[in-house]
């Protein structure tokens, strides 16, 4: 009777087990080492960081326009708009909803203060704000005919309104920029960096869903356009909104991602000296797989 061979046994081994987990591991301690470097930035670093980051999403909010004026889909302006975290990703540029993951990880493994975190977050958004206001507002002067495309936009940010439909959209974009985060932290290769900042920012514009800095940008273009709303319905959206996007950042994605690292790991960051240089460590299994090439064939 032929039977199946184990090869093909669904059940992980536990070598992939162990690959799995030092993978997590190596994002982790990557992560801590990130969120170190940005919270140690000196404030006109900071602050210049935070203004290019608006700069870019300000790219996409007007390639999101031009293309939904000339084509009138707004499918086609929510891809338009990945440019603008095309632009975040390869001139590392900044927004404050990435700051959900990176600055946090170096508090929990007790390498960074809290009130570092709120310097960063409060510098980033505030600089964030100010390019994206800006270059909306030259958006709206260089192509008059984009007005209409920009009021429409931000109105769907006011007319969902201070209440559970615009917390819930608020907690699905906090979500997603911080799984965004995670997903290049895990990566080395800028391909996979940009499929993942493409991707979460196409679900971001082609949702509507409520981004703080995203949504912003957009209604700033609105306001420019003369828009029947002021700063004062901006502010109360864009507050509500960004603290949805803090819970759903840290409790969507955060909480959970290191409950998945472990506390092992975790209590290793701990206890390992800030500032001292991490050993050269191989991929995952790549020992293992050495070890099975050097060894020896059988003679049959």
């Amino acid at each position: 009777m032929i039977t199946r061979s184990n090869v093909d046994d669904p059940i992980p081994s536990a070598r992939e087990h162990d690959e799995v987990d030092e993978a997590l591991r190596q994002t982790f301690s990557r992560t801590v080492d990130e969120g170190r470097r940005r919270l140690a930035r000196t404030w006109p670093a900071l602050l210049a960081t935070g203004a290019v980051g608006g700069l870019d999403v300000g790219a996409g909010v007007f390639g999101l326009l031009v293309v939904e004026w000339r084509s009138g889909s707004e499918l086609l302006g929510a891809l338009a708009f990945t440019i603008g975290f095309v632009a975040l990703t390869l001139a590392r540029s900044e927004l404050f909803t990435e700051g959900f993951l990176v600055p946090v990880a170096p508090v929990v493994a007790r390498q960074a203060r809290i009130r570092d975190v709120l310097r960063l977050w409060g510098g980033t958004a505030g600089t964030n704000l100010l390019g994206g206001w800006v270059i909306t507002g030259l958006s709206v002067a260089a192509v008059p005919g984009v007005r209409a495309t920009a009021i429409h936009a931000g109105m769907h940010y006011t007319s969902m309104g201070i209440g559970w439909r615009s917390f819930a959209s608020g907690l699905l974009g906090g979500g997603a920029i911080t799984l965004m985060t995670w997903m290049q932290n895990s990566n080395e290769s800028i391909a996979s960096k940009l499929v993942a900042a493409i991707s979460v920012a196409f679900l971001l514009a082609a949702g509507g869903l409520n981004h703080a800095i995203v949504a912003s940008l957009l209604m700033f273009a609105a306001i420019h356009a003369h828009a029947p709303f002021g700063y004062a319905d901006w502010a109360g959206a864009a507050s509500w909104a960004a603290l949805a996007n803090i819970v759903g950042g840290l409790g969507l994605v955060t909480v959970l991602r290191l409950v998945q690292i472990g506390r092992e790991a975790v209590e290793e960051e701990r206890h390992r000296p800030v500032g001292e240089p991490r050993e050269a460590t191989e991929p995952a299994g790549s020992a293992t797989q050495a070890e099975d090439h050097a060894a020896p064939r059988s003679s049959e």
